[in-house]
């Protein structure tokens, strides 16, 4: 690593550094918006202080700019973008500490359990890990670190406590129309149901049974949605990452600018880790080589 340069809020060492250079945080961001949904209160929110449907596309790009920035970005950006997205839920009204908890654990649940599902190996206690170190990203939006869940059994019993005030209401309802068809200009019409379809298909069928019962839509079987979740992530995958990390803002290859090639974020890296720190595992590449396809698990 380059001396004296900023590793961010997380650095090369961490679980998210790893994780969320990988493509398949597209498909988990779909489910956390799902999830996100179920809650009245907090999707009231949006909808009512945000364009949500005249700018969707906006804002799901602005969202992963702002993942991007907190994963990668040094401490200062890190800084500046969490007091931006503060200032706006300030203006807006949208900034209660118990709504906001919802949402950052709806979308560390979503990373955290696509990215596994996906044939990514992370071992139990780098899941854990991967949750404590969100509570610097809560912290950046205004939440108390103290009240984030800092382990999966937290974020579990988390999930447990809020079950009984979620529900598919009328805005859920819209959020799921727009995931399953967001608008398009016409000729993107047979993309969209090709590509995207599948997208947000996999994003609600990785979604718990709760929310399928809330939603009632049924989801494929789990084996089912297993397949095809590792199937389209290894196809995701087969685009060169440096390729795929050229899109704008190119959070990752500023990091490895800043920080050296060897901050190059990859899953498998993980495996190393875990290795080393959590006794012997089961391997999962199928590939031999540096990139990032894997095998369904097990």
């Amino acid at each position: 690593m380059t001396q004296d340069a900023d590793p961010g809020l997380f650095g090369p060492d961490s679980v998210t550094w790893q994780l969320h250079g990988d493509p398949v945080m597209w498909i988990a961001g779909v489910r956390a918006l799902y999830l996100q949904a179920l809650h009245p209160v907090a999707v009231r929110g949006v909808m009512a202080n945000s364009d949500f449907e005249k700018d969707a596309w906006g804002r799901l790009l602005r969202t992963a700019d702002f993942v991007g920035t907190l994963s990668y970005g040094t401490t200062q950006a890190a800084e500046a973008a969490g007091a931006r997205v503060r200032r706006i839920h300030r203006l807006l009204g949208v900034d209660d500490p118990d709504l906001l908890l919802w949402v950052h654990c709806a979308e560390i649940d979503s990373y955290l359990t696509v990215t596994r599902r996906s044939g990514i190996v992370v071992s139990d206690a780098q899941a854990d890990r991967y949750v404590d170190e969100h509570r610097e990203s809560a912290r950046l939006v205004g939440l108390d670190p103290e009240r984030v869940p800092a382990s999966r059994d937290a974020l579990a019993a988390y999930f447990d406590a809020v079950r009984p005030q979620l529900a598919a209401g009328e805005d859920a309802r819209t959020v799921d129309a727009f995931l399953r068809r967001p608008p398009v200009p016409p000729a993107l019409v047979p993309a969209r149901a090709l590509l995207w379809g599948r997208v947000a298909a996999l994003a609600y069928d990785t979604l718990p049974d709760y929310a399928h019962v809330l939603y009632g839509r049924p989801a494929s079987p789990p084996e089912t949605v297993t397949h095809r979740l590792v199937a389209t992530a290894n196809l995701l995958r087969s685009v060169p990452a440096r390729l795929r990390w050229r899109l704008p803002p190119r959070h990752i290859l500023k990091a490895m600018d800043r920080l050296g090639p060897e901050a190059r974020p990859a899953p498998y890296k993980l495996r190393r880790q875990a290795a080393i720190l959590d006794g012997p595992g089961r391997a999962q590449r199928t590939d031999g080589g540096d990139s990032t396809r894997w095998r369904k698990p097990g």
